[in-house]
């Protein structure tokens, strides 16, 4: 039976959440670590370094809303997750358990609390989420990736380590390609994503802000668009009639290059949109997600807005006129794209799984 340490790692099925946590993971096993995974069922969706036999399902609800059968439900369902945790940490005892937000990570790192396991939490956000706030009082460090997490909570500040977002293999090859200015007569890549909360205002609003440009630019562009299957033939329907040289699909599982090979994006803020916008150093337009309760992408895109790497527009704001004028702008300035991509990539850490990885070590004392 193999006696290396093991580190459990703890994170909501979302990429935003698993993606980090595979990085991690990945640098862990390679420094001879053991990892597993404890999440929701979504996870098991995703295909990477997580087999299922490296998953431990734990059950987990989302507060959804304030009434009393919402609350009850979710109550019940962090109850359950805590007696499958507490089995975990008597079956397994690693040596630390590190938390990446979402509510599947509250279960593990209370029965880690419980156990006098070192707990860690690592916040992708530029603001603390739920589930990380109500944990940062019962773990032993935070990491953190953005500035201004700790504006709301500077008691926090002696356990906390700034180390930047874990990034998978295919973020770090997509940052080494270098960024390539477009030529004012020649092809210009935009890229439109949305996740899975904000595909549908991109195929709201972007044909029509394609259609609002010059002419000119509409044979300059190869745009790639993320599209829900249900809004597939309207999009489709504008972008043929202009004859734009346009690549749809719901999904891109080659995300990474694509983003490399973008010479303008426009997305969501999201934190791993963010991060990896900035490591890969690409110019963007953000639309954060609006009505959250941290307005977590709202702050995320400021991070980068800040470091003039990126636009950002709420969705109120986020119309075709307001998008077409962005893009013709921007268009126009080759120059501009080209400081925008040096912004970005000055929030991007490309060793941060490392350094996640060295602060892991420290607190479990190994």
């Amino acid at each position: 039976m193999d006696s290396s340490p093991l580190i459990q790692l703890a994170a909501g099925g979302t990429g935003g959440h698993l993606f980090p946590a595979e990085a991690l993971g990945v640098e862990l096993i390679k420094r001879g670590f053991r990892v597993r995974l404890a999440t929701d069922a979504r996870a098991l969706r995703y295909s990477g370094l997580f087999t299922r036999d490296m998953i431990d399902v734990v059950p987990s609800e989302t507060v959804r809303s304030r009434t009393p059968w919402s609350l009850a439900y979710t109550g019940m369902m962090l109850a359950a997750g805590a007696v499958v945790s507490f089995n975990l940490m008597r079956r397994s005892r690693p040596a630390a358990v590190v938390g990446f937000g979402g509510y599947p990570t509250v279960p593990p790192l209370i029965a880690a609390r419980f156990f006098g396991v070192p707990g860690i939490i690592h916040e992708a956000n530029a603001v603390l989420g739920r589930a990380n706030r109500f944990l940062s009082s019962r773990v032993s460090a935070i990491a953190t990736s953005l500035p201004g997490v700790l504006d709301r909570d500077p008691a926090l500040a002696p356990k906390t380590t700034a180390v930047g977002t874990p990034m998978r293999p295919a973020i770090l090859a997509a940052a080494a390609v270098k960024f390539v200015t477009p030529d004012p007569a020649g092809p210009l890549r935009l890229l439109v994503v949305g996740g899975s909360q904000g595909a549908r205002v991109m195929a709201d609003i972007v044909p029509g802000a394609i259609e609002r440009l010059e002419p000119s630019l509409w044979s300059r562009l190869v745009l790639t668009q993320q599209v829900r299957q249900e809004d597939m033939a309207r999009v489709r329907a504008v972008y043929d009639r202009l004859k734009i040289n346009a690549e749809l699909a719901p999904f891109f599982p080659d995300l990474p290059a694509r983003l490399a090979s973008s010479q303008l994006v426009v997305s969501r803020s999201g934190a791993g949109t963010v991060a990896e916008l900035g490591a890969i150093g690409r110019p963007s337009i953000l639309v954060p997600l609006p009505g959250s309760i941290d307005q977590d992408q709202f702050a995320n895109a400021g991070v980068l807005a800040q470091a003039a790497g990126a636009l950002r527009i709420t969705q109120a704001d986020f119309t075709p006129d307001r998008l077409a004028a962005e893009i013709s702008g921007l268009a126009a300035e080759p120059a501009r794209l080209a400081a925008m991509a040096a912004g970005a990539r000055t929030v991007g850490r490309l060793d941060a799984a490392e350094r996640l990885a060295d602060l892991v070590v420290k607190v479990a004392g190994i």
